[in-house]
């Protein structure tokens, strides 16, 4: 049986038993590559200026201005990060990383940034970011709210209060018949047990009567000592 080679030379069988894909690592290796051409030519233009050459955190911060700006306040999230999903949780991953910090690692993954990052703590660093905001179209500035929105928000707030409330008076309606009703049952158990209990009483004097009149019919007297004086 024949099996397909793969980047580390193996049967390819992991956590997940998948295949290495050699063109996708030679295509990350271009890339990076090309990358790296393209700085060296960018810092030999600046030298032959005399111009420092840039640096990886000046780059970076390049590519932060260049993003585009921002067109709304920051708003609030819509939907929940999920970062105790896997909690207590064993999981079986791929122990390899993608270009770039790639979702293909262990971690918490960003699918607007494409980075996975080893913790929640950095996660959570990341998407409070002014970097993830800016991709987002988002400043890291709110919105100051007006009269007539802080109204609106105190009315929605009464009136899911006044539902709440309506809510515990009923559950504590139901709450006292519920006890109500156990109680009832009860003494008609106690009831129960005591005319049984009366019942079993009955029946032992009955059946020692009968065995009395028995014994009587037979001759037999009582067997109680008498002492003579």
């Amino acid at each position: 049986m024949s099996s397909k080679a793969t980047a580390s030379g193996g049967s390819g069988v992991g956590p997940s038993g998948r295949k290495w894909d050699l063109e996708e690592y030679a295509q990350r290796a271009r890339e990076r590559d090309r990358e790296d051409r393209e700085n060296a030519q960018e810092n030999e233009e600046r030298l032959r200026k005399g111009q420092k050459p840039l640096t990886h955190e000046q780059r970076n911060r390049r590519r932060r201005e260049e993003l585009p700006k921002p067109t709304e306040t920051l708003k609030a999230r819509e939907k929940d990060l999920e970062i105790e999903k896997n909690l207590n949780k064993t999981l079986m991953v791929d122990n390899v990383g993608g270009a770039g910090g790639g979702r293909k690692g262990p971690g918490f993954y960003c699918e607007v940034c494409n980075r996975t990052f080893k913790d929640s703590l950095a996660y959570l660093d990341h998407v409070n970011g002014r970097l993830h905001l800016r991709k987002l179209g988002q400043t890291t500035q709110v919105e100051r709210s007006t009269l007539e929105q802080v109204r609106a928000k105190l009315a929605q707030l009464r009136a899911q209060h006044a539902d709440k409330a309506s809510d515990r008076q009923y559950d504590f309606d139901a709450r006292l018949q519920e006890i109500a009703d156990k109680e009832q049952r009860e003494r008609e158990a106690r009831k129960d047990e005591k005319r049984k209990q009366k019942q079993r009483v009955q029946a032992e004097k009955k059946m020692e009567n009968s065995d009395m009149e028995a014994m009587a019919a037979m001759g037999f007297g009582s067997f109680g000592s008498s002492k003579h004086r």
